[in-house]
């Protein structure tokens, strides 16, 4: 037991170096994570044992998942909202905003909640964050105010993105049935999906005062997003469920929105202050040329996802799958060259460019630009997965998690999604946290005599919630609006809502779970 304990506090010290050297040293990202990697790299070696030649191959490992897709996709995103700065579009797609409405808080609904999740159960790996934000931020929103807010409505959609694989790696590496699976985290999910809108706009307004007139539309918001996704996680599973979800509540969201035209928007909330305002009224040609490579990222992404399994299949025979790590307990790493979102968001970009006039030398200044935007992006990010890969491979994350389950006993649920938190701080995913984790809170719920499907959806809950803390997320966000290097202040913004929710998720599943699986039959 003692053994059991030293070495979980041990595993814990990465983690505990990020937080210290973020919040308290206020230190750059890509310095942090540096730190981090060195840490991982001596207690790897020293503590848990692993020969130098498998901690080497497993960093690498790292550095090469994080290149292919993580920054790919990322760059990607970014390059396309920059072209389309370049190209004047954006301009007309703010001007089409916000004559849906000026009010910044219904903007922070349009764009953070519902096209952001839209995004997130699209594509993920990032781009739910970085082309909401970076639009936010371009409409004149503070560009701190416009990441925390993305960072926010991204939680929970993350179960469900880049078509629900997160949820059915969950079901796969469980053995449970995906359809109960996703039924019951929706479920579990509901008090977050209706509460982080209210918290979206209150970061986004600047305080509980700028509910006043908002009530309504949040609601709304909120529960046409969540039934929707109830109905298609209990008939036809995880795939669909968060991108029906965000396409109701942004038809709703968008209604509210227009019943609204006629109110006066309290100046504090005014977006269109400083905005420039078109020369002439715009025309359906504009606006669709405008919106073109959002509309084709939707199209490719759709055309190639699973839900087409004649153009997947054929696609999917583009791969390589190779053993990086030496490590007796790392598997091959797959890596698609074709059906990867960042190669179809940056096909969507360039065919969106020529079509909005962009030449050839303005898309490649544009693509030089973007990488050099990244360039301490891409160090957190590549530090980060070599760190997850180390931790995972040497024994340090199941050692961390043994941890957890020893000290807690019959009351495990209550730190279930602590642990998928701290797995997904670590990883910054979720499909990863349910490889790493997923396996353990079914058994500990078999143990303890628990639902194995109430736990492993604590382990989305809370992987949701890490994600929004880790270094990779928050860099991806710092990336998108110009903040390179602060993300120090992005971290201390979100903290504080983190783990507001995360004491709510441990609430939730360590008091409901023999309440609720009753009622639901599962």
């Amino acid at each position: 037991m003692g053994e059991i304990i030293g070495k979980g506090a041990l595993a814990l010290l990465p983690i505990i170096w990020l937080i210290v050297a973020l919040t308290g040293l206020k230190m750059a990202g890509h310095k942090a994570c540096v730190g981090a990697l060195i840490i991982t790299i001596v207690e790897s070696l020293f503590i848990w044992k692993m020969p130098v030649v498998d901690c080497g191959t497993s960093a690498l490992e790292g550095f090469a998942s994080a290149l292919w897709p993580i920054i790919l996709v990322i760059i990607a995103a970014i390059f396309t909202y920059n072209l389309s700065l370049k190209t004047g579009a954006m301009d007309v797609i703010k001007q089409m905003l916000t004559g849906v409405s000026a009010d910044k808080r219904v903007l922070v609904l349009l764009i953070g909640w519902c096209f952001g999740g839209f995004m997130e159960g699209m594509a993920g790996f990032g781009t739910a964050i970085a082309i909401p934000a970076s639009m936010l931020a371009g409409m004149g929103m503070n560009p701190i105010t416009a990441c925390l807010v993305c960072m926010l409505a991204n939680a929970f959609p993350t179960a469900f993105g880049s078509v629900g694989i997160p949820t059915v790696t969950l079901a796969n590496v469980t053995g449970l049935d995906p359809l109960p699976l996703a039924f019951t985290t929706v479920v579990q999910m509901i008090p977050f999906m209706i509460l982080v809108p209210f918290l979206m706009v209150i970061v986004g307004g600047g305080g509980v005062k700028a509910l006043k007139g908002m009530v309504g539309i949040t609601l709304v918001s909120g529960v046409t997003f969540v039934i929707p996704q109830l109905i298609v996680a209990k008939f036809t599973g995880p795939e669909l469920a968060v991108i029906v979800g965000c396409v109701v509540s942004l038809g709703c969201t968008i209604l509210m929105a227009r019943a609204r035209k006629g109110r006066e928007i309290p100046a504090e909330y005014d977006m269109r202050s400083g905005q420039p305002t078109a020369g002439k009224p715009l025309d359906g040609k504009t606006a669709i040329i405008s919106w073109l490579p959002f509309i084709l990222i939707f199209v490719l992404l759709l055309v190639t996802s699973k839900l087409v399994p004649p153009v997947n299949s054929v696609l999917a025979h583009f791969s390589t799958s190779v053993k990086i790590s030496t490590s007796i307990n790392a598997g091959n790493a797959s890596f698609s060259w074709i059906n990867t979102p960042g190669i179809w968001i940056f096909v969507a970009a360039i065919i969106g460019g020529i079509v909005q006039k962009a030449s050839a030398k303005v898309m490649a200044e544009t693509l030089a630009a973007t990488v050099k935007q990244m360039s301490k992006t891409i160090i957190t990010i590549m530090s980060v997965l070599a760190v997850a890969k180390i931790m995972t491979y040497c024994g340090m994350i199941n050692d961390m998690a043994t941890f957890f389950v020893s000290i807690t006993g019959k009351f495990y649920p209550f730190v279930a999604p602590i642990i998928a938190a701290l797995g997904a701080f670590i990883t910054g995913s979720g499909t990863s946290t349910e490889v790493l984790l997923g396996a353990l809170q079914t058994s500990a719920a078999q143990q303890i005599g628990a639902s194995e499907f109430w736990l492993a959806a604590a382990n989305s809950t809370g992987a949701g919630i890490g994600k929004i803390l880790s270094p990779q997320c928050i860099a991806t966000a710092a990336a998108a609006v110009g903040l390179v290097g602060q993300d120090s202040k992005l971290l201390g913004g979100v903290i504080k809502w983190a783990l507001l929710e995360l004491v709510i998720a441990c609430l939730i599943v360590g008091l409901l779970g023999g309440v609720v699986m009753p009622l639901i039959g599962v």
